[in-house]
């Protein structure tokens, strides 16, 4: 006792990671992670949604199952059962990288597809957390920063697009008008002043309070018709494979890379929740923790394809949270776990966001989009950039911005070739890949 006493006074923790808060101060606690994750859970389901034009009850289904589905995942997480989980205070939502391959594969063939290679490729994350010392050597933070940046500057079309006022307005010629791109503004901006503002709850609740703004801004102007739902009443339950599976292998290479960047990205995450934590970052239980956690990585995202979510990772959004709040305790993640599910389970939640207009959420996506641009280029200049590092970086984005610019250039490919590289993430990554393996260069 009195040697995690000390750990803890040097961690500056309140509540290490087994100790077991008061239940007024683990829920306190647990509703500042949520506060902090919400929005990235339930944000990628709508943007997929509408870039694939599904309707509102669908859409609603979604996004309840992206909580219902996090809050499974944060349990695992959390808990770590068997040789799954990291048991630390982990938690996990659907995750940005996949948008771009996800809205390629529905576009192949709905929904069927995007979950059937979904879950398929989750297998890739699970074999990579039996064999991670030597995935390290192939992706390097420096490949790991170039794709990292890729996902975000594609992604930043989607979020343009929705700024404009989606597909539907491109179809109704209303595209880019001043009501869409000042709605778009009202939001960016108001997340923008708060997340300026020195108190910390404000911060922390920016993007909560700019699309709150927005919302309300919308309803006035009668941009939300409620009319459209039969009824908000009643239980969403469960129901696995909801829409039927397929599966592509396009599909399934692109989502693979991400999966392969994603194991990357899990074990920095799982390495800065320890250290933030008071555990060892090297040696055996480090090693046990990092290797469960990126197994429950892929675990969970299969767990989610089979009741109708898209792929879950590590949010390191929460690390931050554990430093604010000063508890680092896992048995707080039991009640996220159980608030997450709670609130995919009621229908109404997910059916007042679905309803949600597409500029008032591309307000928030677009400067989403932009941090996740921003983290990449922050890891490729914390690396030595050489020349070796400047070929491969320069491969990297032209080819991969090429096809994202002009999708015209793989026209006269076959069409299982076109719909592999016709995600600028794919093919940028891959180069990434090989240009790092195979460049020498003699200094």
């Amino acid at each position: 006792m009195e040697e995690t006493s000390t750990r803890d006074a040097r961690t500056g923790l309140i509540y290490g990671l087994n100790d077991r808060p008061p239940l007024q101060e683990a829920l306190f606690a647990a509703l500042q992670h949520l506060l902090a994750i919400f929005v990235a859970i339930i944000t990628p389901p709508l943007i997929i949604a509408g870039a694939l034009g599904l309707d509102v009850e669908t859409t609603g289904f979604l996004v309840s199952m992206a909580l219902f589905a996090s809050g499974v995942s944060t349990f695992i997480q959390c808990r770590r059962i068997g040789c799954i989980g990291t048991g630390l205070l982990c938690i996990q939502g659907t995750s940005f990288s996949f948008i771009g391959p996800i809205i390629s594969a529905g576009m192949l063939g709905g929904l069927p597809v995007i979950f059937g290679s979904c879950m398929a490729a989750s297998t890739v994350e699970m074999l990579i957390s039996r064999v991670l010392k030597h995935t390290r050597k192939i992706i390097t933070p420096l490949v790991s920063g170039i794709v990292v940046t890729l996902i975000g500057m594609s992604l930043i079309k989607v979020g343009i697009t929705a700024c404009g006022g989606g597909n539907a307005a491109l179809q109704a010629g209303t595209f880019g008008s001043g009501r869409h791109v000042g709605l778009a503004a009202l939001v960016l901006f108001s997340i923008i002043l708060f997340n300026r503002s020195s108190n910390r709850y404000l911060r922390m609740s920016s993007i909560v309070i700019g699309l709150a703004i927005g919302y309300a801004v919308a309803w006035g102007m009668g941009a939300v018709d409620f009319s459209s739902v039969q009824g908000y009443g009643g239980v969403n339950i469960p129901i696995p494979f909801k829409y039927g599976l397929s599966f592509d292998w396009s599909a399934f290479i692109a989502l693979g890379l991400v999966y392969l960047i994603t194991s990357i990205e899990a074990y920095g995450d799982i390495t800065a929740n320890s250290l933030i934590s008071g555990e060892p970052v090297e040696g055996p239980t480090f090693v046990k923790r990092a290797s469960g956690g990126i197994l429950a990585d892929g675990f969970n995202s299969m767990l989610a394809g089979m009741f109708s979510s898209f792929p879950n990772s590590i949010f390191a959004q929460n690390n931050g949270m554990i430093q604010l709040t000063g508890v680092a305790s896992r048995y707080v993640g039991y009640y996220i776990a159980g608030f997450l599910v709670l609130l995919g389970l009621f229908p109404a939640v997910g059916l007042v966001f679905s309803l949600m207009p597409e500029p008032v959420l591309g307000g928030a996506t677009l400067l989403m989009f932009g941090t996740v641009a921003s983290a990449g280029i922050r890891i490729i200049a914390s690396q030595d950039i050489d020349r070796k590092a400047t070929l491969v970086i320069a491969l990297s984005f032209s080819l991969g911005l090429s096809v994202e610019l002009v999708p015209e250039i793989l026209s006269q490919l076959p069409e299982t070739l076109k719909n592999i590289f016709a995600s600028g993430i794919t093919t940028g990554g891959l180069t990434a890949i090989l240009a790092n393996a195979l460049i020498r260069i003699k200094e």
